[in-house]
């Protein structure tokens, strides 16, 4: 079975997408069912605008919050509007990253990437899990999460040190809080994208144009949403063959490992 040949996407009731303003996000924004209503969330506010009358019609509310979740009054705002609106959905995609050396770069420039890539995430995860879970559990329905990692989370990359490291981080946050929620209502997703067709390359000032290899963010977001549900991790992209044992054995020493340590855990 092909990706492009699984089921739809299931309809969730409201779902938050960071980084909707392109890309990625805009991609999941525009491949999730019509029946589902969507807050995006991004810096640019006309570019969040034009996302959301794109995708807008009768009978869905498409939201849009203008903030910069590199700050606590940014992430607040966010949490307390996507809590206001119950999501049900998570679809955490905002990243940024330098190309280069590190040395090259400027300090709050290499900060902001921790502070988007691994800050934002917990801090949005930690504040909105609770409501989804509860909300869930009330609706005797599943919430979903998607976490938007890299394929460069599962090695050491020279010129994308503090990117490569932020997503690393990503991947084995999701894959242990995956592991935390077994027999909750929800379902979490690591997504690992390669190369993709984004700004991404443009704005982390890669000066041979797109990444060698790059696939389309509607098939990022297609298999992301295909996967979820179905998978703790999914690689898209040619470095998938190469990294589905990897995935597999660090699925496999998560899992022994949250089955040995659970009795410890105080309720």
């Amino acid at each position: 079975m092909t990706w492009t040949d699984a089921a739809p996407p299931r309809i969730y009731r409201f779902a938050l997408v960071t980084g909707a303003s392109s890309g990625i996000g805009e991609a999941f924004a525009a491949a999730l069912p019509a029946g589902t209503s969507l807050l995006l969330a991004g810096r640019d506010h006309d570019r969040l605008t034009l996302v959301a009358e794109r995708l807008a019609h009768p009978g869905r509310e498409v939201a849009t919050i203008a903030a910069d979740l590199t700050s606590e009054a940014g992430r607040a705002m966010v949490i307390e509007r996507a809590e206001r609106l119950g999501i049900d959905l998570l679809i955490s995609n905002a990243g940024v990253g330098r190309f280069g050396r590190l040395l090259d770069h400027r300090a709050e420039e290499e900060r902001e990437t921790v502070d988007l890539n691994v800050t934002a995430t917990v801090m949005l995860t930690h504040a909105l899990l609770p409501g989804m879970l509860a909300r869930a559990r009330a609706a005797g329905e599943r919430a979903g999460m998607i976490l938007v990692a890299s394929s460069t989370a599962f090695t050491p990359v020279p010129y994308l040190a503090t990117y490569a490291a932020s997503k690393a981080f990503d991947l084995s946050f999701g894959e242990a809080l995956a592991e935390e929620l077994r027999g909750e209502p929800i379902d979490l997703l690591t997504l690992c994208p390669g190369a993709t067709r984004t700004r991404f390359a443009e704005r982390a000032g890669y000066a041979g144009g797109q990444f060698p290899g790059a696939a389309s963010p509607a098939r990022v977001a297609r298999e992301g949403l295909g996967a979820l549900g179905r998978q703790t991790v999914h690689i898209v992209g040619a470095s998938g063959l190469a990294l589905a044992p990897v995935a597999l054995a660090r699925y496999a020493v998560t899992g022994g490992l949250g089955a040995a340590l659970r009795r410890f855990v105080r309720p």
